[in-house]
């Protein structure tokens, strides 16, 4: 039962968007979320539910207090969590993800034919070509059986011998064990899976579409339900894909999020970094003076490289950031542009005006 002090507190809660951060009867920080309206998320925990989970239940019953912190956003609500978690690892935070770590797909190109693994680590200037981070293993791994098995390239051998691999006399491998020929077809399917992975090349979900197809056409539903489900899990490798390219790019991104009719706040990301934020009041500022001012903000963030990325893969710290700010931007087209570098040059910096303005006029 919720006790009346906690219920009083949950009552006056804000409906702005925030952090809230839940303790048990020590004190000790359990779990941490965010949300658009503070209130109606928050007394959620204090309601009757017979659709919660076990987990959520233990959690619950654990809670004796919360603190919460407002955000001006959404968007920044969704950052704070993702930094205040990382600080201090709530128990239920992680006891709620996956508790599979975070994985990567490797294409091993020190052996015979180059096989395609799944691997904890990152191991950079080794060979290899590494893609990931993915969180959930089991979608990954999923993925990689439906690809292999779409392809016939299930080898169930890492060495070219005289006879053929099982897998071969069970038609899932069309025999680079024993082929060359075969190798030949395999390595091209590498290079498409590459090319998948990337994020340039999408005809791998295609074929697997054609296979469900194909497999319902013949009323095997048992393989068309399968490969649905190989779909499902390629798709998020693509999703996957888009996000850890976008943050690769280390983009310049300038953002004016309206917060009411007479109120923006002005954000500048670069990559997966927010370099600068700031509210402006517009009844109470000339227009022209903030194009001015969000000009030389601009141009003094932007102009500087220290924060470029440093590396060529997105580390497992840096992911949740990076699917946060690709997420939000997908949503919210309207209110970001970015601002390539040759734009900072003073004899291109016109370009910068009409982006300012077209946003401030959507």
């Amino acid at each position: 039962m919720i006790n009346v002090e906690l219920e009083e507190k949950v009552k006056n809660l804000t409906t702005a968007p925030g952090v809230y951060l839940m303790r048990d009867s020590l004190g000790n920080v359990i779990y941490i979320g965010k949300a658009k309206n503070l209130k109606n998320r928050v007394k959620t925990y204090f309601q009757g539910s017979k659709d919660r989970s076990p987990k959520v239940e233990r959690l619950v019953k654990n809670l004796k207090d919360f603190d919460y912190i407002i955000t001006d956003t959404e968007f920044e609500a969704f950052i704070l969590e993702c930094k205040l978690i990382k600080e201090l690892k709530p128990m239920y935070n992680r006891l709620m993800k996956t508790p599979l770590s975070y994985i990567y797909i490797v294409i091993k190109n020190d052996e015979v034919y180059p096989s395609i693994e799944i691997s904890n680590v990152l191991i950079e200037n080794d060979q290899n070509i590494y893609f990931g981070p993915y969180q959930n293993k089991n979608t990954v791994e999923r993925a990689l059986q439906g690809i292999k098995e779409c392809y016939k390239i299930l080898c169930s051998k890492s060495t070219k011998k005289d006879s053929s691999c099982l897998n071969h006399s069970l038609g899932l491998c069309v025999g680079m064990c024993i082929n060359d020929s075969a190798v030949e077809y395999y390595n091209n399917i590498v290079k498409k899976i590459i090319s998948f992975l990337n994020g340039d090349d999408s005809s791998i979900l295609e074929d697997l579409k054609y296979k469900m197809q194909e497999a319902a056409e013949m009323l095997d539903f048992e393989t068309a339900a399968r490969y649905r489900d190989y779909i499902k899990s390629t798709s998020s490798l693509i999703n996957r894909a888009k996000t850890i390219r976008f943050a690769e790019s280390c983009n310049n991104i300038l953002i004016i999020e309206p917060l009411t009719k007479d109120v923006i706040k002005i954000f500048l990301v670069k990559g997966i970094k927010i370099l600068f934020s700031k509210k402006y009041t517009l009844d109470s500022i000339d227009l022209e003076q903030l194009k001015k001012a969000l000009k030389r903000h601009i141009m003094v963030f932007f102009g500087n490289s220290f924060v470029a990325s440093s590396h060529d893969y997105v580390s497992k710290e840096e992911i949740d950031e990076a699917q946060i700010i690709f997420s939000y931007l997908k949503s919210r087209p309207d209110c970001y542009v970015l601002i390539p570098q040759d734009w900072l040059h003073y004899n291109t910096s016109f370009h910068i005006d009409e982006a300012i303005d077209r946003l401030l006029h959507q």
